[in-house]
């Protein structure tokens, strides 16, 4: 159950990351011109934060480090991704959208898991533990 749990964190999050973060980073100034504003921020700071969430919030959660946590901006962007820029575009459109914002619920349920960084050097414990986890 544990080595299943781990294949489905690693290849959501680094499926967000290589496909869909690092585009964005590599490709930052062109992106930026055209991100779409879905919360009125602006597009620059848009994209930073969908960058910060695609790329860096994807690495935490695949290495296990922190998973709850960083899994809330991944949650997020992915929702406003699904409720707000593809709003009024058939299910089929947004579909990719539903389903990450759906695994990255099911990671912050799920925590860190036994195979993870966390883990690994025992960074459960204290009063904010279930966060860790």
């Amino acid at each position: 159950m544990e080595m299943s749990y781990l294949i489905f964190r690693l290849s959501f999050a680094l499926t967000m990351a290589y496909a869909h973060g690092l585009p964005k980073l590599m490709n930052f100034s062109a992106v930026a011109e055209r991100f779409p504003d879905p919360i009125g921020l602006g597009s620059q700071l848009s994209l930073i934060l969908a960058v910060g969430a695609e790329l860096g919030a994807a690495l935490f959660v695949a290495f296990g480090l922190l998973t709850r946590l960083m899994s809330i901006p991944l949650i997020i962007t992915m929702a406003v991704a699904f409720f707000i820029v593809h709003a009024s575009d058939p299910f089929q459109q947004k579909e990719l959208a539903f389903l990450f914002m759906m695994a990255f619920i099911a990671t912050f349920v799920g925590g860190s898991g036994h195979y993870s960084i966390q883990n690994f050097l025992r960074l459960t414990s204290g009063k904010f533990s279930w966060i860790l986890r």
